[in-house]
């Protein structure tokens, strides 16, 4: 008697169709591999655009400043700062300066708004806006003149002047460096380079930004600069004329 055995179709191919276990644990970990890539991709284009929009705040917020110093009639030397009422993430700071351009004899009168920000790494981040306002007649710098060496004498006379930038440095309890950084970024001195008491406790409270917190103004010590005189007190002239 002959037995003959077959194999079913049907149930080899039912074997073949399904996956092993080391099948099903490689795909699960290249799809966790492309999940991860996929949310690290997805989280730098969340954080991308939070930063674009912060620089994009930052940016209208100083433009506002430089629009409303533009659209008046009379300015004076100042350094004003704050936090925006609008984006509270943004501290800004406006500040009219004389400055000696090319010509040794002529000064001129910019305005600078800035605006900034911390980014993701905690780092601090500027949008800085600046604009040349106008040229100063020879009175007006003859006045400016006069009142700086006015104000550097009084000073000097109430003990606030130092004149040399190590002893700067040792009133501060920095080291010269600082001090230096400290002027780059805006610290004020006299007519003459000496260094103003005031104005070294304020970089030094404000650890070198020289703003003061909104909450802090009525303890913070802030130079008064109210006394100084208009540089301009007529509408701008035309500096494409000189």
């Amino acid at each position: 008697m002959k037995y003959c055995f077959e194999k079913n179709p049907l149930h080899v191919a039912g074997r073949r169709s399904g996956f092993s276990l080391p099948e099903v644990v490689a795909s699960l970990i290249i799809l966790a591999f492309v999940g991860s890539s996929v949310l690290v991709i997805l989280d730098r284009c969340m954080t991308s655009a939070a930063q674009l929009t912060l620089r994009m705040q930052a940016f209208e917020v100083a433009r506002e400043n430089m629009e409303m110093l533009l659209a008046s009639t009379s300015v004076a030397e100042m350094v004003e700062y704050g936090t925006s009422e609008k984006y509270p993430e943004i501290q800004w700071q406006t500040v009219v300066e004389t400055f000696s351009g090319l010509e040794k004899d002529r000064m001129w009168v910019r305005a600078v708004c800035s605006a900034e920000y911390f980014d993701a790494q905690g780092e601090t981040q500027k949008v800085e806006l600046t604009h040349w306002l106008t040229y100063l007649t020879k009175e007006q710098m003859e006045k400016i003149l006069q009142f700086e060496e006015e104000r550097e004498q009084q000073l000097q006379e109430e003990g606030e002047i130092i004149q040399t930038i190590e002893e700067a440095a040792e009133y501060a309890g920095v080291d010269v460096q600082t001090i230096r950084q400290w002027v780059t970024n805006g610290m004020k001195t006299t007519a003459s380079g000496w260094y103003i008491k005031d104005e070294l406790d304020l970089y030094a409270t404000t650890e070198g930004t020289g703003r003061v917190p909104p909450d802090d103004f009525e303890t913070m010590p802030i130079p008064d600069d109210s006394d100084g005189p208009d540089l301009l007190d007529e509408e701008f002239p035309n500096a494409e004329d000189f």
